[in-house]
């Protein structure tokens, strides 16, 4: 080991750090300062596979999957106007995803196509989750959007090979429509969601932003054979400490043809820590 140390150069470092990767891409860069960080996604993004254009949507016109999620939630202590901020943001994004292709063998990564969420680029205050709290922040809401691509995503032939799940469960169960735990967090640029295409078929990513809702949807050129269901299992709560209470479940993944069961596969691990009494009602 001290004779590979000794050879490593800066390029080997930033290598090694994006192989000791963990179920869903948690790995080594996760411990670096965010200077690393930033110089491990920029030497990352610069490989030919991320290079991903737009196409219209005659290239890709069969439904693979499809998911849409509310703008606005109705829940005491969030702030409408960051809300209304947030799908500022959005729209922003959505501007730069809407009608990439992701062919065979690339990678689509969520911050290399939307860039930094700065105020010189038009973001403005959002919603930010910070250790389990809500706050103003510039280019708030992107979590909405790696979300809404992790769960749709799952419902396709294609791999998402990296994502970070979130650590706190910040919103009760009142109209939720998706187990806990099946969403992506992010944060520039050290938190990324990234997808692979490890088929021969071609995708369209397809992204709309509402009056009332974002829409994702993915497209292929062809017909995909095989039908996915994503299910919950082991679910529970504990309570941990007086007040602290943890939720914990499985997210795994039924691969069908033909209506037919051929595969079940392991998707996450998930554990949270609830920043509400269980049960609480919306508006509480």
């Amino acid at each position: 080991m001290a004779g590979y140390a000794r050879s490593r150069s800066p390029r080997d470092v930033v290598r090694r750090a994006l192989e000791v990767t963990g179920p869903l891409g948690r790995s080594a860069h996760e411990h670096l300062g965010p200077a690393a960080r930033r110089a491990l996604r920029t030497w990352q993004w610069a490989h030919p596979r991320y290079r991903l254009r737009h196409v219209p949507p005659e290239t890709c016109p069969d439904l693979a999957a499809e998911h849409a999620t509310p703008l606005m939630r109705e829940l005491a202590g969030l702030d409408m106007a960051l809300q209304r901020g947030k799908v500022t943001n959005l729209r922003i994004a959505a501007a730069r995803l809407d009608g990439l292709a992701l062919g065979p063998g690339q990678r689509l990564s969520f911050w290399r196509q939307v860039g930094s969420p700065s105020a010189r680029r038009g973001f403005v205050d959002g919603l930010v989750l910070d250790h389990g709290r809500l706050r103003a922040g510039t280019g708030g809401g992107m979590c909405q959007f790696t979300n809404l691509l992790f769960w749709v995503t799952l419902h396709t032939p294609l791999v998402v090979t990296e994502r970070w799940r979130h650590s706190y469960d910040v919103f009760p169960d009142n109209g939720r429509t998706q187990p806990f735990g099946s969403g992506a967090t992010c944060a520039w640029p050290a938190l990324d969601l990234q997808v692979d295409n490890p088929t021969p078929l071609t995708f369209r990513l397809s992204v709309q932003v509402t009056d009332t809702h974002l829409h994702g949807r993915w497209y292929a050129d062809r017909p995909v054979a095989a039908q996915f269901e994503v299910y919950e299992a082991d679910h529970i709560m504990t309570n941990d400490a007086p007040g602290v209470f943890t939720r914990r479940n499985v997210l795994r993944r039924r691969v069908l043809e033909d209506g037919i069961e051929v595969h079940d596969e392991l998707v996450a691990v998930n554990a949270g820590r609830l920043m509400y009494a269980p049960f609480l009602a919306a508006g509480s």
